[in-house]
């Protein structure tokens, strides 16, 4: 059900050119890089400014805007903006709502170090960590 939550969040099939029915089919598709249209839906589905997001994934204003105009994003970056569509969908499961999983992101925890869950998704560390976090709420563990 995840699967299909990031795929509506990053436009949908037709936007990643591609059937996507798990998780694993992802992996071809992000290495091939992502239509830039993904970013800006996700971008619009989770209803977080761009400068925040592209600041939050560690993705330079200027290197989108050439992206924009290629229509298509590196693999690395791809992976980030996948990423964080992976997290929301995590957020919005297992806090019921999209509103909420941004809200959540948007606060810095207590059990992230006192910062938001957002500022983490830059790396695959913070973003492990911030999946914890989601696991231990989604077990009724104190977090």
């Amino acid at each position: 059900m995840e699967t299909a939550r990031v795929v509506k969040m990053l436009g949908g099939e037709k936007a990643l050119g591609a059937k996507v029915a798990s998780a694993s089919d992802m992996i071809p598709v992000v290495r091939r890089g992502l239509d830039y249209s993904a970013l800006e839906s996700i971008i619009g589905a989770i209803g977080i400014s761009r400068e925040a997001v592209l600041v939050a994934l560690g993705l330079p204003t200027r290197t989108i805007a050439r992206r924009k105009g290629e229509q298509r994003l590196s693999a690395a970056e791809s992976d980030r903006v996948y990423r964080l569509a992976r997290v929301v969908a995590l957020a919005e499961a297992v806090l019921g709502e999209v509103e909420r999983a941004r809200a959540w992101l948007l606060r810095p925890n207590r059990a992230l170090a006192h910062v938001t869950p957002l500022s983490l998704l830059d790396t695959d560390e913070g973003t492990r960590q911030v999946e914890a976090v989601l696991g231990r709420i989604a077990h009724g563990v104190w977090s």
